[in-house]
């Protein structure tokens, strides 16, 4: 289990990051074949009041779930950290209580399946580069696994976002799932012409 513990306006110091991996080794009870553990702790200064401190976690499991919980508190780091830790315990025990009625784990791939998704280009290569600097403010490498539209729901509750990016393992091609504002969820399948 591999941890990586990044400060953001916040010094982490030896004493915090043996505090936050004493905390985080207790996680690898609940759930076994955790494989990357990232811990974002960031110090905010606020106009009113006191400080904020944010602690998020975000946790790869080897079946590729993502499991993530974030706490923003005023004042002590170690509370956040403590906060968001709660928070990852009762997401993992939702993600344990998901499993399919014939008992078999989701976020599952076959060999085909997995080669399917490597085989999709990378859609940077078609866009301008002059518009792409202009435009694009962040990138960020996202890691699909192959799953159907039930997993994908599950996987974006959990991680609580209002859209996700996946794999559909029964089309064989990448779709966009998404909260409606008026209520339930839209996918966005691609057609090529």
């Amino acid at each position: 289990m591999e941890v990586t513990i990044q400060g953001h306006n916040i010094r982490v110091t030896e004493a915090l990051e043996s505090y936050t991996r004493k905390k985080l080794d207790k996680l690898d009870r609940y759930l076994p074949n955790i494989y990357d553990i990232r811990v974002d702790l960031a110090h905010e200064n606020t106009r009113r009041g006191e400080d904020v401190v944010s602690a998020q976690i975000t946790i790869r499991h080897q079946r590729g779930a993502i499991l993530r919980a974030e706490d923003r508190v005023p004042g002590d780091v170690n509370l956040a950290i403590n906060a968001a830790v709660d928070k990852m315990y009762r997401q993992i025990q939702r993600f344990k209580g998901k499993r399919s009625p014939k008992g078999r784990e989701k976020f599952t791939a076959t060999v085909e399946e997995i080669s399917a998704a490597e085989a999709i280009p990378n859609v940077a290569e078609f866009v301008d580069e002059a518009a792409e600097a202009a435009a694009i403010l962040r990138r960020k490498s996202v890691e699909v696994s192959a799953m159907n539209e039930a997993e994908a729901i599950e996987q974006m509750e959990l991680l609580g976002h209002s859209f996700f990016v996946f794999f559909n393992g029964e089309t064989g091609a990448m779709n966009v799932l998404y909260k409606r504002s008026a209520g339930g969820y839209g996918l966005l399948v691609p057609k090529v012409e």
